[in-house]
């Protein structure tokens, strides 16, 4: 398997302090003609990457799914005048970590659950066998860990670095008081939730109702539609969604006909009212994630929050 020259990469300034990367969902030459995460989940989903910047200070939300697309958006950021970066780690999942190398020179922020999951999965990450090809070699960890909260400054721009248990044990989202403003990396997804960790979707439900009680006005996920990205992201009701899929999901868990449960039958509403945009490649991570849901679940009770 090859190193592709890095898809095309959609660029927003957002705000003076904010710059998003967007790639994928856009005709590129695939790393292979055969299955893999990168070409198949990462660039077929669409993928975002984040900077805030003041001066000659930086902090990148992930590191985007190859290091060649990192080093793009390192250079870009230089070319800018930035030459202090520091890297936060939304979790651990490939997606997001495969650019680390085009910043191991710099200070690299995660939770320790992250940092655990990392050296975990290392030596399966560089084989390539965690999710599949292609490997991630080397595998470059952070080197500053935090458990529940960390606070940043980037010039006068305050970052709040939160955990929450939502789609990952270990993620962490990335709050912009002054503007209301939410970089919530894989715990918001449009147009629904990848599920992995199944037995956890309950804590899930949890944490995004407590998501909707923060001081929220705009919502900048690293999946989502490009065009809604671009414009300056989602309000609080993609929280609502979310929160809707997963309760559906789960509380259907037990039918006997779950599996064959189409994507529309379980976003219809929230999509109808320009919640959330449906876009093909979700078809498949839907069907997935009702096979694990229902792999969990079914000799189980279910949770209350299903009920």
């Amino acid at each position: 398997m090859s190193e592709a020259p890095r898809p095309p990469i959609r660029i927003t300034h957002h705000k003076p302090y904010l710059i998003s990367f967007y790639a994928g969902r856009e005709p590129y030459t695939r790393i292979s003609r055969e299955r893999n995460w990168y070409d198949d989940s990462a660039m077929a989903l669409g993928t975002a990457m984040y900077a805030i910047h003041s001066g000659s200070e930086a902090v990148v939300y992930d590191t985007f799914a190859s290091i060649p697309q990192a080093g793009f958006v390192r250079g870009y950021l230089e070319r800018q005048g930035v030459r202090k970066f520091t890297v936060v780690l939304s979790h651990w999942h490939l997606d997001h970590i495969a650019g680390n190398e085009a910043f191991a020179d710099c200070p690299i922020i995660a939770t320790a659950l992250t940092r655990e999951a990392l050296a975990r999965h290392k030596a399966d990450i560089q084989a390539g066998t965690v999710w599949g090809p292609p490997p991630i070699k080397p595998l470059v960890f952070p080197n500053i860990l935090f458990d529940d909260h960390l606070q940043l400054r980037v010039g006068e721009i305050d970052v709040e670095l939160r955990r929450r248990n939502i789609h990952s044990i270990d993620g962490c989202v990335a709050l912009l008081p002054r503007d209301k403003l939410l970089l919530a990396g894989d715990t918001l997804e449009d147009p629904l939730t990848y599920m992995i960790e199944v037995e956890n979707l309950a804590e899930h439900v949890r944490e995004l109702n407590e998501m909707k009680r923060w001081d929220i006005a705009r919502i900048l996920p690293n999946h989502g539609d490009p065009e809604t990205i671009t414009k300056g992201g989602f309000d609080t009701t993609l929280i609502d969604a979310t929160i809707a899929y997963v309760t559906r999901v789960l509380g259907k868990a037990h039918d006997a006909d779950f599996l064959q449960g189409t994507m529309e039958d379980y976003i219809g509403p929230e999509a109808a009212k320009g919640w959330i945009h449906p876009a093909e490649p979700y078809r498949e991570v839907h069907a997935q994630n009702l096979k694990l849901v229902h792999d969990y679940w079914k000799d189980k009770p279910l949770p209350e929050i299903a009920r």
